[in-house]
């Protein structure tokens, strides 16, 4: 990183507590002071800034903190095609400057290999900054006192499935052990909550039927399935004593599940992802042919003629929904998705969503979803507390790292296949035309996005050791 005192003046700073012009002087790669305007005539008189950013007209937020990416995710025999050189610069272009990704034990496998062997693979590769989750997928005594060495070492949070028989699925005994040990270590336990065996037998009935088809992905995948899963982490965490945090939640029941959890004062947190508050079962996944594999994302898409759209944004705005991440897990159409062209089951889940986290939840703020500190609030200070990164990252004060954005609200733009910056053939958001725009990105103090250029480079980004939530009681 290249040392260097720098001031944004004239923008109006965002926090998660609201917002108000003020200036940003960054020492290096801190923030040093975020002052009243006008205060940059001092910092003249002391010397000067190395350089100024005019940010005039622009928002003034803290870097985005996307706690839920799968880059070169191994998956029903491919992997994700963002590596994390490629899906971290895509984040990038998009205003986020920390990711937390997942390292996997697979059945078998020893935990601390499988977790030395990831952290290998993103070592000198990712543009932005990075941790990882542990993703334990069997529950063995030696797994569990590796959770206890990983929280010392700065690996705080845990997921487990209910979903992938075979795969990832792990059974109630194998769950509640993992969330006594996290009870007893201070790490969250995250979890994939989908009754997988129940669906697992849907899906076959449906392709014994004849169809198989991209769509039968969401049919199978019931809305009940999602909230009887929830339901059961929940108490199940209440057994072990054990906080929780739900993934990718997009289901009306499910949520209702959380909320009563939350109401009655337990320590259960939930995410939902752009895709569920945007897309639906029929536009998405309903589409002619084998377009709707472009939207097979699990948990998958709702029915619109429910409320689950509008109870996940009630959800943001009650905080029964803390965060909103991406699971960003790009496959391309050719060669990946078709893989299931005869059978939805074949179908790699998940697309690519890193680089327009930012843009779509502003959009809410435009539709008068949100606030513009609760949108701050679910795509970076949030998130940086809940997984331990807090105060280093997600807010713009004395002492945290210069990871800021500029972001120009009144710059329409239009997504495209041919604009994005992920590897990945297609766009799930095209033709999506959002109203603002990502226009400089400073990831600990290096200007790294630009003028529609990209200035940073491979290998930027750290590696981040965790605390513990902040949220936990």
């Amino acid at each position: 990183m290249v040392c260097m005192t720098l001031l944004i003046k004239g923008g109006t700073v965002v926090s998660s507590t609201g917002a108000s012009l003020a200036e940003v002087l960054v020492d290096g790669e801190t923030i040093v002071a975020v002052l009243s305007p006008g205060c940059d005539a001092a910092i003249a008189a002391e010397g000067g800034a190395t350089r100024v950013i005019d940010a005039t007209d622009r928002y003034v937020i803290p870097g985005g903190v996307d706690v839920h990416t799968h880059m070169s995710f191994p998956f029903g025999g491919t992997f994700a095609s963002d590596t994390f050189e490629t899906g971290t610069r895509a984040a990038a272009w998009g205003g986020t400057t920390t990711i937390v990704d997942f390292a996997t034990q697979a059945y078998g496998k020893n935990v601390r290999e499988c977790f030395d062997a990831r952290l290998a693979e993103a070592q000198g590769e990712c543009a932005i900054d990075y941790g990882l989750h542990m993703i334990i997928g069997d529950v063995q005594d030696d797994a569990l006192k590796e959770m206890d060495r990983l929280v010392d070492e700065g690996v705080s949070s845990f997921k487990l499935f209910m979903a992938y028989p075979g795969v990832f699925l792990s059974d109630d005994g194998q769950i509640l052990r993992a969330m006594q040990q996290a009870a007893g270590n201070g790490g969250l336990l995250m979890m994939h909550a989908e009754n997988g065996l129940a669906i697992d037998v849907l899906a076959a009935q449906a392709v014994e039927r004849g169809d198989s088809g991209p769509v039968h992905h969401g049919y199978v995948r019931r809305a009940e399935f999602e909230s009887e899963a929830t339901h059961r982490a929940i108490q199940l965490a209440k057994v072990g004593a054990a906080p929780l945090y739900i993934v990718h939640l997009s289901a009306s029941e499910a949520l209702e599940q959380v909320a009563i959890a939350r109401n009655k004062g337990m320590n259960v947190f939930a995410e939902t992802c752009p895709q569920y508050l945007y897309f639906n079962l029929e536009d998405q996944l309903d589409q002619p042919g084998f377009e709707g594999a472009k939207y097979v994302c699990s948990t998958p898409l709702r029915t619109k003629h429910e409320h689950h759209q509008a109870d996940l944004w009630t959800g943001l705005r009650t905080n029964d929904l803390s965060v909103v991440s991406t699971d960003h897990c790009p496959f391309c159409m050719k060669e990946q998705k078709e893989m299931g062209l005869d059978d939805f089951r074949a179908i790699p889940n998940g697309f690519g969503g890193v680089e327009h986290r930012i843009d779509m939840i502003y959009q809410g703020v435009t539709q008068g979803e949100i606030s513009l500190a609760r949108w701050v609030e679910l795509c970076a200070t949030t998130p940086a507390r809940m997984m331990g990164l807090y105060p280093r990252k997600g807010v713009l004060q004395p002492g945290s790292d210069a990871d800021i954005v500029l972001y120009n609200p009144n710059h329409p733009w239009t997504i495209s296949v041919d604009n994005h910056h992920m590897n990945i053939d297609y766009s799930a958001y095209e033709g999506v035309t959002v109203p603002g725009k990502v226009e400089t990105v400073l990831s600990r103090g290096r200007v790294i996005v630009e003028g529609g250029q990209y200035l940073g480079r491979k290998g930027d980004g750290q590696f981040i050791r965790r605390g513990l939530s902040s949220y936990l009681i």
